[in-house]
């Protein structure tokens, strides 16, 4: 017989992840006029001012929420998940929060950055061997545990609600409300879960808004293959990519592809290129995902600018370039790592002017 979870505590838990909530202001959405585009203005979602840093901290709090109010989560559980690392900084937060251990399972190779954000924040981490084998990892620490598998790949389209209640495609239509173009010709994002495209998909679909939703994908990611060819559940063998966060080597649960419109994949270096191309633009450094997101973006702007269109592009700057200073902002790693990005930079920023 499942034990009961005693309604004050569920009760007290829920209370403080709202306050916290209260506290907390909206991520901000920043404006870059394109010179060489006149009449297209792309808008940049800023998810890194979260008080754990990047766009995860929607999702720690949705995931968390959704288990307490499904009564999985208990006074005494151990929160578990497997994670490539942002999510797991965010889960760890809240977990804290609400006075609970976590540990997150991540892959061998996860930035030095986001493991000692993890422990910051109160959390555990257990390294698997790859990102293949989080998943089973995960359960397994779980289960020996008593404890409750947060299971974002497949809880991340679920949890969130879609149709409003500040969401993040909610928190955009409403930011670019007084902007010229308010309703955006594109909204961009990459997918790690596929939580975020799922939400910002319906929304659109709810909203009956014009919008078209493009999902930025690392070249080794399985994503984008399935999306042209539902068949498709794993990429090649050897295929990889090393921007954390977003791509998968398996076809997640949360990812759903009808909601999207178009997929375009990413080569690593165009990525790190375009990252360092508008960290420079902006005067602070962003991550890899949202220099994969950038890439994307541009692509939509030269097409829409050689149809004589304009308009607005929305897409998600993801997280701070801080949790990458030993990698991606390491001219020496990326060297090591065979990675060529420099004329990829020169062509961002070209593009951004």
């Amino acid at each position: 017989m499942t034990k009961r979870v005693d309604r004050d505590w569920t009760n007290e838990a829920v209370r403080r992840i709202e306050a916290d909530f209260n506290r907390s202001a909206d991520t901000h959405l920043i404006r870059l006029d394109l010179p060489r585009f006149p009449g297209i203005a792309l808008y940049l979602k800023d998810e890194s001012v979260h008080p754990t840093g990047s766009l995860k901290h929607r999702l720690a709090r949705s995931l968390i929420l959704y288990g307490l109010c499904n009564q999985w989560i208990g006074p005494d559980s151990l929160l578990v998940d497997a994670t490539s690392g942002s999510t797991a900084v965010s889960e760890a937060y809240f977990a804290r929060l609400i006075g609970l251990r976590f540990v997150a399972v991540v892959p061998r190779g996860t930035s030095p950055a986001k493991i000692a954000a993890i422990r910051f924040h109160g959390g555990e981490v257990h390294e698997a061997e790859s990102a293949g084998a989080i998943y089973a990892e995960a359960q397994r620490l779980a289960s020996e545990q008593g404890g409750h598998f947060l299971d974002q790949f497949t809880y991340a389209e679920r949890a969130t609600d879609w149709r409003g209640n500040n969401n993040i495609a909610d928190s955009i239509f409403c930011q670019m409300a007084r902007e010229e173009h308010p309703i955006p010709s594109w909204i961009v994002c990459g997918a790690g879960t596929g939580g975020t495209s799922a939400t910002i998909g319906r929304y659109i679909r709810y909203g009956r808004h014009p919008s078209r939703l493009c999902v930025a994908d690392p070249e080794g990611s399985v994503f984008h293959r399935h999306f042209a060819d539902r068949t498709v559940t794993a990429p090649p063998p050897g295929a990889c990519s090393r921007i954390e966060g977003i791509g998968r080597p398996r076809v997640e649960p949360s990812f759903i592809p009808e909601v999207i419109d178009r997929m375009i994949a990413v080569p690593d270096g165009a990525s790190i290129g375009a990252m360092r191309a508008l960290s420079a633009r902006l005067g602070r450094g962003v991550g890899g995902s949202t220099g994969t997101n950038l890439v994307a973006c541009l692509t939509l702007i030269e097409e829409m600018a050689a149809r004589g269109e304009q308009g607005s592009v929305v897409t998600i700057l993801c997280d701070s370039g801080q949790r990458y200073a030993q990698t991606y902002y390491d001219d020496a790693w990326l060297a090591a790592e065979g990675i060529a990005w420099h004329a990829e930079a020169e062509r961002a920023a070209a593009l951004l002017g």
